[in-house]
């Protein structure tokens, strides 16, 4: 079961049948992929990321390459992108504290309000402003206490070369 999907459909008050009509497919072929029973091919999924306004590549993180999953699962790394609304769209190996089904179409301030998220806000919106990367260190209050990371965000741009976007990387620092 997809239930980033299904989370992320509701929150938009949004039916099976409303997301298979804006991604061009059939209702029972959205239910499938919806459920887990089937996987969408990259054009399908692309379609259904584009009117749910995700990266396509949340339908296939769990497909990353081997060594890629083996060198930063558990590592002191985050990796994630959000579109210009500063929604997140994608995210990989995130702190215990975030579930990323649950971080999957919300911004940093609606997570949690605190120095931290209103630090990671501000980084990103600088990287929209400039249109260029940023990179600053940036404390958060969790639940094993107060972590710095060294965070690097750069847009992402669209084949027209648009930027649709912004990726970060955060690191933590050893204290």
């Amino acid at each position: 079961m997809r239930e980033w999907l299904v989370q992320l459909r509701k929150e938009k008050k949004l039916t099976q049948q409303q997301v298979a009509a804006g991604a061009h497919i059939d209702r029972a072929y959205y239910a499938q992929i919806e459920s887990g029973s089937r996987n969408p091919s990259m054009a399908v999924a692309s379609q259904i990321a584009n009117f749910l306004n995700v990266n396509t590549s949340i339908f296939f993180s769990e497909h990353i390459s081997e060594p890629f999953m083996i060198a930063l699962t558990n590592s002191p790394i985050v990796v994630a992108h959000c579109d210009l609304k500063l929604r997140y769209t994608w995210m990989f190996n995130p702190h215990p504290d975030f579930n990323t089904e649950i971080v999957i179409g919300k911004r940093d301030d609606e997570l949690d309000l605190n120095e931290g998220t209103s630090g990671l806000l501000e980084l990103k919106k600088a990287v929209l402003r400039t249109k260029g990367p940023v990179r600053r260190k940036i404390s958060f209050p969790l639940s094993d206490g107060l972590l710095t990371y060294d965070v690097f965000g750069q847009p992402i741009y669209n084949e027209s070369k648009d930027i649709i976007g912004v990726a970060t990387v955060s690191t933590e620092l050893l204290t």
